[in-house]
């Protein structure tokens, strides 16, 4: 049995957040399923109209922090997509995550759950939080939206932390859906089947369990 995430109760106005527990994933290099979707997805993005991101922006300013400084990871991909860069490939299953959060613009997190221990909420960054960012930093949390576990934070809806990165040696995970309070349940619902779907596909396995606040 797994046991919800706790949302600290100062976010309950803030945030909804959605999660999928997902055992036996074959996260390889690359996917064919992404590849055929990606080009598609990307296209889409270019030719619409600007996508808006000012429900997940007013979830940062919520918690006093300016979305301009600190951007959200959806704003950051789709600010990424939209001046031509390169989507960002890293493996069957993060690429999933990514392709799911620039089409939904919900920043997500993906994290392996065998580096994972205890309970597990959603919180406030505490005074002095820190932890290694994937891409070597360090990220400050103090005061900002984070996830943790028993051992502390581990990621938060900008950057997560190298602790819990996926990697090809990665079996078993945990999604966070970080969607602001104003996303209404059946609609987080929708998003979290929609994610189930493109990581079947991508890198096969089952959901184990779900939730949304």
């Amino acid at each position: 049995m797994i046991a919800p995430l706790a949302v600290e109760p100062s976010l309950a106005f803030v945030v909804r957040p959605g999660a999928l527990w997902w055992d036996g994933a074959s996260v390889t290099s690359g996917s064919p399923a992404i590849d055929a979707e990606l080009a598609l997805l990307v296209a889409s993005v270019l030719a619409a109209p600007l996508v808006d991101t000012q429900a997940v922006r007013e979830m940062y300013r919520s918690v006093g922090i300016d979305p301009t400084k600190i951007r959200p990871s959806n704003e950051a991909l789709l600010r990424r997509v939209r001046r031509g860069d390169p989507f960002p490939r890293v493996n069957s299953l993060v690429d999933a995550v990514n392709l799911s959060s620039l089409q939904c613009q919900l920043p997500y997190g993906v994290y392996d759950r065998a580096a994972l221990s205890g309970a597990i909420a959603v919180r406030l960054g505490r005074d002095g939080e820190v932890y290694d960012g994937i891409r070597k930093d360090t990220v400050h949390v103090a005061g900002r939206l984070t996830v943790a576990d028993d051992r502390g934070p581990f990621g938060n809806p900008t950057s997560d932390s190298a602790r819990a990165m996926v990697t090809t040696s990665t079996s078993d995970v945990l999604v966070v859906i970080y969607a602001p309070v104003a996303t209404v349940p059946l609609a987080l619902t929708r998003v979290l089947d929609a994610t189930a779907r493109r990581i079947a596909a991508s890198c096969g396995g089952a959901e184990r369990a779900r939730w949304v606040a």
